[in-house]
């Protein structure tokens, strides 16, 4: 049925010494059984404890359905976000109430005036795994929907393709060719292209192995987006002889007959790949993409196609850009500009 993590105070626990042993407690609901997973700290072990078994679920028994299911309403993730409110983004002057629309919301503005300043006080409030209540930034309140959704799911896209500093990052490499951030980027999403691959190969199997009249079809959906990936790189890197060795789990490039890592690529097809990938790996969910001046080393054909590219592959996604990029908008999407004058207002947002 489904994973849930909690405190162990705040739900279910087996007896009052297995609470002070442990950190957190993992609830499952299956068909027949009940039971927790137990990380025991001293032991440094995972432990499982039986609940009760049954023919079938009930709610209420020993309080553990109606638990999970509080616990379930918590980490209920929102479609998109509604508006954006912010007081003080500048010592007590330029507050901020953005009403967003539900696919694509460009922001643009002088130097200065505060674009990327938004977006990170947004960010900076969404802990890893997209949990916002409680989380953000003193004067920075988000509406979403559904109304009572308590988590966003989202990406954050940088452009700047800096040679890495950070020594916490840096430790974690285990491959050489990763040196700047482009390259860190590349490096994680690789890990994750890899997961989803798993992930829609074992639906595929799913749905071939139960068979019926329409079960090639639905495996061939199941593959679309990554086939559309997979051409969207091709056709952008064609110019130069490019294309994706589509054999590899990992994404290799082909060019006159040698192989080529994501790390060898230019900064600008790193940072298209950078985006398309990520938005591959989000798997049709709906979700928000932040991107902060996405047109930095871009080819202007592809700031062009550039949120085309981006829905083509998820047409869930909700767009959050800043933006100094004419091209970007040009194919159809100037009703989506924001102006940062037109947000500001004269009072704190109550």
């Amino acid at each position: 049925m489904g994973v849930w993590v909690t405190h162990p105070h705040s739900c279910f626990a087996a007896s009052a010494n297995e609470t002070k042993s442990h950190s957190f407690t993992f609830v499952k609901v299956g068909k027949l059984v009940n039971y927790l997973l137990i990380w025991m700290e001293k032991e440094q072990k995972w432990r499982i404890i039986t609940i009760f078994a049954q023919e079938k679920q009930t709610e209420g028994h020993n309080g553990l359905m109606p638990c999970t299911n509080r616990i379930a309403m918590i980490q209920k993730y929102a479609d998109y976000i509604q508006q954006i409110e912010i007081d003080s983004l500048w010592s007590g002057q330029r507050h901020v109430k953005w009403d967003l629309d539900p696919h694509v919301n460009i922001l643009s503005g002088v130097n200065g005036v505060g674009k990327s300043t938004i977006l990170n006080k947004v960010v900076k409030g969404l802990v890893k795994g997209g949990e916002y209540q409680g989380n953000l930034l003193p004067g920075v309140r988000l509406k979403v929907f559904p109304e009572d959704a308590t988590w966003v799911r989202y990406d954050v896209v940088r452009s700047f393709d800096r040679p890495l500093m950070s020594s916490e990052s840096v430790s974690k490499i285990v491959d050489a060719s990763v040196v700047t951030e482009l390259d860190w980027q590349l490096y994680q999403l690789q890990r994750k292209y890899l997961d989803y691959q798993v992930n829609i190969g074992n639906r595929i199997i799913d749905v071939l192995q139960k068979g019926g009249p329409d079960a090639a079809a639905e495996a061939q959906l199941i593959s679309a987006a990554k086939k559309k990936f997979q051409d969207l790189v091709d056709s952008l890197f064609a110019e130069t002889g490019k294309s994706l060795v589509r054999s590899c789990n990992e994404i290799v490039f082909s060019q006159i007959g040698e192989q080529l890592t994501p790390y060898q690529l230019s900064s600008g097809e790193k940072q298209m790949l950078v985006i398309l990938l990520t938005v591959l790996i989000e798997d049709n969910r709906p979700y928000v993409l932040f991107m902060d001046e996405p047109e930095v080393s871009l080819h202007i054909d592809w700031q062009q196609r550039l949120i085309e590219m981006v829905k083509s592959l998820n047409p869930h996604v909700q767009i959050i850009l800043t933006t100094h990029s004419p091209a970007v908008i040009m194919n159809g999407w100037m009703d989506k500009v924001t102006e940062v004058s037109d947000i500001l207002v004269e009072e704190p947002v109550r």
